[in-house]
């Protein structure tokens, strides 16, 4: 019998699960780590800290699993992307994490308009934005020079623990296609964009597929993981190329729609999808020689959560005392409304938007809110609002090629509303998997297969089951064209609005 760990290491913390080869789940722990935020638009995480989880969560698992620690065969990772981490030659952090978040590096971000934007998303797959590694290791260049020097390599989340197990620096393509300073199609660094941020390609790590298998893990290591020092250890991927993976697409013309904290709709491609208004952009597969051209909305399920912290302080009383989870009762007061919430529109801006807006001033907004309105109309709008946000991107991606199969995963996909909610809005039937949540670690898991050769690709494929269809109720669907036109408007009819509040 063999084993595979999977580390997910998130926003929140790190997710380990314990597979089977033939992705069984066995066991899973977790571990949270603090994020720090020191300034504006700062947001930071101490490696260490991820370090940390990661032998903690291994230790458990492998007592709580209660197996024989010889048939661990693999460890391999899923990580947070777009955030750096500078190590020195020994590999120990120089400084805390600036992580994907963090909007800092905006004026370093304009370095790159000189080359022009266009020509940006044509080499990288993707806009220019302060979102992505390659501004962030210039804001450490201009304000934190002693730093920088001292820097080895710059490393992802991921890359950064590869490092402790293994003392092997280096990154895969799917975290090198989020920085950009990538030449996405032809997998390497792109001299061109590394020299217009003026830094060193020297201190950008060597780059490979995700599931290569970097080396066994260091000697000191495995004893103090109780792990043996055969284990192998495997590159990984970025999150969101691990969830494509995890969702079973991988095949062209596929396409899964993930609702997290914050969401997006991502599928598979052989080429790069660039699309005319850089409203989407694209990051490496974890499978070499596919593409995910993807569009991410940052407050998805986070627009829910803040619904849910200020508008529901009674049902998340009743949940601890009921013992059931908050948004069931959510879910309960939802259907107390129909679709359209009472001709109530919510813009799901909390955090300014990217895909499909790319407006950091965009705002959250209530239009249409008369006194007839009442809590569960509002909720019902949240939801609604998301969809419509992520019916734009779909229509978007959809452009170039209709899909055959859409999956939705996440966690947002376990309330009964929101998934019938899409799927009237988006006119599609919607394939649910066993595991929602799980599609990264499950991402993980199956490049850690794939790289030690215990399963193929159509094997892992097959891996990935379908428990539940979910089918559009036509008359809705048609009601709600009408409405996804007012919302779609109503964010242009507030653009000057944003910009005047930014500017106050």
């Amino acid at each position: 019998m063999s084993f595979i760990i999977a580390h997910d290491l998130g926003t929140t913390g790190n997710k380990a699960t314990l597979y089977k080869t033939d992705g069984k789940l066995i066991a899973s722990s977790f571990f949270g780590y603090k994020t720090y935020y020191p300034g504006p638009n700062m947001v930071e995480q101490d490696p260490e800290e991820w370090w940390q989880s990661v032998k903690n969560a291994t230790c458990e698992l492998v007592t709580k699993a209660k197996i024989d620690s010889n048939d661990i065969k693999a460890i391999s990772f899923s990580g947070q992307m777009m955030g750096v981490v500078p190590v020195g030659c020994d590999g120990n952090a120089l400084r805390r994490a600036i992580i994907w978040a963090d909007q800092r590096s905006v004026k370093q971000a304009e370095k790159l308009e000189a080359i022009g934007n266009n020509t940006v998303y044509e080499i990288t797959g993707t806009r220019i934005t302060p979102t992505y590694s390659g501004p962030k290791i210039a804001w450490i260049k201009d304000n934190e020079p002693k730093i920088y020097k001292q820097t080895r390599f710059f490393l992802s989340a991921k890359d950064f623990i590869v490092y402790k197990l293994t003392g092997e620096f280096g990154t895969d393509y799917s975290d090198a296609s989020m920085t950009l300073l990538f030449d996405l199609k032809n997998l390497r660094w792109s001299e061109k964009l590394v020299e217009a941020l003026e830094l060193e390609i020297g201190k950008l790590p060597p780059v490979s597929a995700s599931t290569t298998v970097v080396s066994t893990i260091l000697l000191n290591v495995s004893k103090e993981l109780g792990l043996p020092p055969k284990t192998l250890v495997v590159r990984g991927g970025g999150d969101g190329a691990c969830a494509s993976l995890g969702a079973g697409v991988i095949q062209p013309g596929e396409a899964y729609i993930y609702l997290g904290s914050s969401s997006w709709v991502s599928t598979s491609s052989t080429t790069p999808f660039y699309d005319e208004k850089l409203r989407t952009f694209n990051f490496a597969h974890v499978i070499e020689g596919l593409y995910c051209p993807t569009g991410t909305m940052q407050a998805g399920g986070a627009s829910y959560q803040w619904a849910k912290d200020h508008l529901c302080k009674e049902e998340q009383l009743a949940s601890k005392l009921l013992g059931v989870d908050v948004y069931s009762l959510m879910d309960d007061i939802v259907d107390q409304t129909k679709a359209g919430a009472q001709h109530l529109i919510f813009l799901p801006y909390l955090l300014g938007e990217r895909s499909p807006r790319w407006n950091a001033n965009a705002r959250g907004s209530f239009i249409g809110l008369s006194i007839t309105h009442s809590k569960s109309d509002m909720l019902r709008a949240v939801l609604e609002g998301v969809a419509f946000n992520l019916k734009i991107i779909f229509d978007i991606l959809e452009s170039d090629k209709k899909f055959s199969k859409i999956r939705l995963i996440g966690g947002g996909a376990k309330g009964r509303n929101w998934k019938q909610i899409i799927s009237d809005i988006f006119g599609r039937k919607l394939m649910i998997p066993s595991h929602l949540e799980e599609a990264t670690s499950i991402g993980a898991a199956l490049i850690g297969a794939i790289g030690i050769e215990e399963l193929t690709l159509n094997e892992a494929a097959l891996i990935i089951q379908d428990v539940e269809t979910i089918i559009p109720d036509q008359k809705k669907h048609e009601y709600y064209e009408r409405l996804f036109r007012v919302f779609d408007n109503a964010y242009y009819a507030l653009v000057e609005t944003y910009e005047k509040l930014a500017n106050l």
